[in-house]
C-alpha cells in the first residue's frame, strides 16, 4: 500500500520537527552557561514554554483528513540518512511530551531542584529524546534514540532519586533496558538486511523497510526480537520488573515525562511491528492476547496491596499496558484508534497523579499511604488534581478516557468476543477500587500522624494550582470534546487496519466509529 509523504516545506516555513527536538538542547546551552540558577530556570520556562507553542502549531496544520506522514524531512550524509514525519500515530505524543516537560519544570521549581542545574538539564535533554524518538522515521535513528534516553534517567535517579538504594535501581533498570534495546538492535538489522533480495541497497528508512517487507527473511524471528524487546520498553508483564523500583527511587518530576516514554513501547508496536510483519503479528495473536490479560489483572491485584503510592501508580502502570496491547492486536481500526488516544490519556492523568503525590510529599516527606491522611482541606488543588485524573484513568464518562476505552472495548467485542471485552472491564473496576482507595487514605480519612510543615522553601500554592489546572482543564474539556483528538488519530488508524493478510478489509471499514467517518464520506461525496 503507498503512502503519501508530505514534505515540510509545503505547508510551513522552516522545519518543524527538528526545530522542536533542537530546541531543547540550544536551551540547555543556555542553561549550563546561566551566572544563577534563577536565570537558569528562566531558560528552562522559555524553551519548553515554546516548544509547547511550536506543538500547538503542529496541531493546527497538521492534516487530519488525509492518511500519509506530515511535514516529513529527510537528508543523507556520509552514507546515513536522517527523516523524521508525524503521521496519525505519534500526532498526539509529540505535543504531550512538550506539555509535560513544562509541568515538570513547574514542578521542580516548587522542590528542592529548584536551584540544580543538572536536573533542569536532564530534563531538557530527556524531552529532546522523546521527541526525536517519537517523530523518527529509520529505525536505526528510533533505536538510538531510545538508547540515548538512558542517560538522563540514570543521571536523574542517581543525582536526584529520593531513595536510598538508588545506584541498585539503576543496576536492575540496566540489565532491563541494555536486554531490550539489544533484541530490538538485532530485530532492526534483521529488517534491514532482509531487503537483500530486492532491488534496494540496505536501508534503515522506515518507508522503503515497509514497502519492501515482502522480501523480509525470518519474519518471526524479527517479530519475536521486536515484541520482547519492546515489551520491556511498555512495560508488559513479566518484564516489567524495573518500573516499581524507578518509580519508587527516582523523581516525580523526571517520572511525569518517563510516562510519555513508556508510551514508546506501544507506539513501537504500531510503528514497527504492525507494518513489517503483520501476518506474523496476527499469528501471535493469542500469545499477546494471553500477555495483556496477565499484565490488566496482576498489575490491578498489586496495585491493590500497595502501601507506597509511588509503587501504586507503577503498577497501575502495567495493567493499563495490558489493555492498551491487547486493543493494538485487535487488528481493526477501532481498536487502534482506542489504544492510541488511550495512551496519550493514561500519560497525562497518570503524570497528574504523580505531580499530585509528589506535591503531597514535599509537604509530609513521606509517599507511604498509611501515614498520610486529612489532606484534603489543606491541600483542595491537589487532591481534585489527583480525584480527576483518577477518574480520568478509571474512564469515567465525561473524561476523554471514556471514549477511547468505548472504542477499545469495541474493537475487541469485534474481534475477539464477549468474554475479553468482559475481563478489560473488570480489570478497570479494579483499577477504580485501588485508586478511589489511595484517594480517600490520603485525603479523606482522618489523619494518622501529626500534621508537618512544609519542607521545602521553594514551596507556591499558585505553582500548584497551576499544574492542577491545566491538567484538569485539559482532561476535562477533551472529555466532553474529543471529536477534534479522534479525527487526528482516525486516518492511519484505517489504513493499517487494511493491510492485514488474515482479516477483513471491508469489516473493518464498515465498523470504523461513526463519528469520525462522516465528514470524510462527505469529502469522498463531493470529489465524486
Amino acid at each position: 500500500m503507498d503512502i503519501n509523504i508530505n514534505h515540510w516545506s509545503t505547508v510551513t516555513s522552516f522545519p518543524l520537527l527538528s526545530v522542536m527536538t533542537l530546541l531543547p538542547l540550544l536551551t540547555i546551552v543556555g542553561v549550563w552557561r546561566s551566572q544563577s540558577t534563577c536565570i537558569a530556570l528562566r531558560f528552562g520556562y522559555a524553551g519548553t514554554l515554546l516548544n509547547v507553542l511550536l506543538s500547538v502549531y503542529l496541531l493546527l496544520i497538521f492534516d487530519s483528513a488525509n492518511s500519509g506522514i506530515h511535514l516529513a524531512e529527510h537528508l543523507h550524509f556520509l552514507g546515513m540518512s536522517y527523516a523524521v514525519g508525524v503521521d496519525s500515530t505519534n500526532i498526539l505524543f509529540i505535543p504531550l511530551t512538550a506539555l509535560l516537560t513544562l509541568l515538570a519544570l513547574i514542578y521542580t521549581s516548587i522542590t528542592r531542584h529548584a536551584t540544580d542545574k543538572l536536573f533542569i538539564a536532564c530534563l531538557l535533554g530527556y524531552e529532546t529524546v522523546l521527541i526525536g524518538a517519537f517523530a523518527a522515521l529509520n529505525v536505526l535513528q528510533f533505536w538510538l534514540w531510545s538508547a540515548l534516553e538512558l542517560v538522563p534517567v540514570i543521571l536523574l535517579t542517581v543525582h536526584s532519586g529520593t531513595g536510598q538504594y538508588r545506584r541498585w535501581v539503576v543496576t536492575r533498570l540496566l540489565q532491563y533496558w541494555i536486554s531490550g534495546l539489544l533484541m530490538t538492535f538485532a530485530g532492526f538489522m534483521f529488517l534491514a538486511f532482509g531487503l537483500i533480495d530486492s532491488e534496494h541497497a540496505l536501508s534503515f528508512d522506515w518507508l522503503t523497510l515497509k514497502q519492501n517487507n515482502a522480501y523480509l527473511h525470518d519474519e518471526v524471528l524479527i517479530f519475536v526480537l521486536l515484541f520482547f524487546g519492546f515489551a520491556i520498553r511498555m512495560p508488559l508483564f513479566p518484564f516489567h520488573g524495573w518500573l516499581p523500583l524507578l518509580a519508587e527511587h527516582g523523581t516525580v518530576a523526571s517520572a511525569a515525562i518517563f510516562l510519555v516514554g513508556l508510551k514508546l513501547g506501544v507506539y513501537a508496536l504500531i510503528r514497527f511491528i504492525l507494518p513489517m510483519v503483520p501476518g506474523v503479528a496476527e499469528q501471535w495473536e493469542t500469545f499477546v492476547l494471553t500477555l495483556g490479560l496477565i499484565s490488566i489483572f496482576y498489575g490491578a491485584f498489586l496495585a491493590l496491596v500497595q502501601i507506597n503510592i509511588r509503587r501504586l501508580l507503577a503498577f497501575a502502570v502495567v495493567s493499563h499496558t495490558g489493555m492498551l496491547v491487547i486493543g493494538v492486536f485487535n487488528f481493526n481500526a477501532v481498536g487502534l484508534e482506542g489504544s492510541l488516544l488511550l495512551s496519550s490519556v493514561y500519560g497525562l492523568a497518570t503524570a497528574g497523579m504523580l505531580f499530585s503525590s509528589g506535591l503531597i510529599y514535599e509537604r509530609v516527606r513521606t509517599a507511604f499511604i498509611p501515614r498520610l491522611g486529612g489532606l484534603f482541606d489543606s491541600n483542595a488543588a491537589t487532591a481534585l488534581l489527583f480525584l480527576i485524573c483518577a477518574l480520568s484513568t478509571m474512564v469515567m464518562p465525561g473524561t476523554p478516557g471514556y471514549d477511547a476505552a468505548h472504542f477499545l472495548i469495541e474493537g475487541t467485542i469485534e474481534e475477539e468476543g464477549w468474554l475479553i471485552a468482559i475481563a478489560i472491564l473488570i480489570g478497570n473496576v479494579l483499577a477504580a477500587a485501588f485508586l478511589l482507595r489511595a484517594f480517600q487514605q490520603i485525603f479523606i480519612v482522618a489523619p494518622k500522624r501529626a500534621k508537618q510543615p512544609f519542607h521545602c522553601d521553594h514551596h507556591s500554592a499558585m505553582k500548584e494550582r497551576i499544574i492542577a489546572v491545566i491538567i484538569g482543564g485539559l482532561l476535562i474539556i477533551s472529555g466532553f470534546w474529543s471529536t477534534p483528538w479522534l479525527k487526528f488519530i482516525d486516518q492511519d488508524a484505517v489504513a493499517i487496519s487494511l493491510m492485514y493478510p488474515m482479516h477483513s478489509s471491508q469489516h473493518n471499514k464498515t465498523n470504523t466509529p461513526e463519528i469520525i467517518t462522516a465528514p470524510l464520506n462527505d469529502k469522498d461525496s463531493h470529489n465524486e
